[in-house]
């Protein structure tokens, strides 16, 4: 069976001490792809490294929406260059939760990489936390990448799968959804269409409950919790038991969405 991650950070610091064994790992499961996405300027070059490193790594650059205020003056040129040197955009997006942030500044960012990855056809990957609403009016409003979009984790209201699948979005579902305390977020996993589901693991964030960690990482040196990327399997299993179909029928599927939307030449 072969597994596909579509959104994680294998360039975060905090995967960085064991970084080349959890590589090994990965490589071990038969990892066939994976969206290592950056969220700082000061990450994508590493992203980038990863590319060239690894065949499955799908190299993604863009200005997460936590980090918008620390961007360069000439941070559009500098994604323009990264973009037109191959990879895709991402992780961008929307988000009202984290504390002091400026929406419209938010917006304007995120509609600016919308706008390079809708003039490209490419495929953009997208947070949203908390603001459902707004970002479907700016998915309405502007142009999107005919290839699609994807959503990673996706925590919205199950209304809006539809339209959102209509627009072009693709759906990844984390592992982090099977706790106890979070599986309201399973019930929009049952409307995405099959033919639009993706499996992440966002690596290193987003830890699945305890009890189902396969691959446990050290915790950081603040005692924050490090999710592994070989984690992947167990989101496969708990979205094909909530889907109620084999894991190896899940996979194929998810492969073939994966390769339709994130294929690189």
């Amino acid at each position: 069976m072969v597994l596909f991650d579509a959104h994680n950070h294998l360039q975060d610091e905090w995967l960085a001490p064991n970084l080349p064994a959890i590589l090994e790992t990965l490589e071990g499961l038969g990892i066939g792809g994976a969206v290592v996405n950056g969220t700082i300027e000061g990450d994508w070059e590493a992203v980038a490294r990863l590319g060239r490193e690894r065949p499955w790594v799908v190299p993604s650059y863009g200005l997460h929406p936590w980090f918008i205020k620390e961007r360069g003056p000439e941070w559009e040129k500098r994604l323009r260059a990264r973009l037109d040197a191959g990879g895709v955009i991402g992780e961008i997006g929307l988000d009202r939760w984290i504390e002091g942030y400026d929406f419209e500044d938010q917006q304007a960012v995120f509609r600016a990489q919308l706008r390079m990855a809708a003039e490209r056809n490419i495929p953009a990957t997208i947070h949203c936390l908390r603001a459902w609403g707004a970002l479907w009016d700016i998915l309405r409003e502007d142009a999107v990448p005919e290839c699609g979009f994807l959503i990673h984790a996706y925590g919205g209201p199950v209304e809006m799968v539809a339209p959102f699948a209509e627009r072009g979005a693709y759906f990844s579902f984390n592992g982090y959804f099977l706790d106890q305390n979070r599986r309201k977020k399973l019930e929009a996993f049952r409307e995405v269409p099959l033919e639009r589901l993706l499996v992440e693991t966002d690596a290193p964030a987003m830890q699945l409950p305890a009890e189902l960690v396969r691959y446990p990482l050290p915790k950081t040196t603040e005692g924050e919790t490090v999710n592994h990327p070989g984690n992947l399997a167990v989101a496969y299993e708990g979205l094909a038991e909530l889907r109620g179909m084999a894991v190896e029928e899940l996979a194929k599927q998810v492969e073939e969405n994966f390769r339709r939307l994130f294929a690189r030449d």
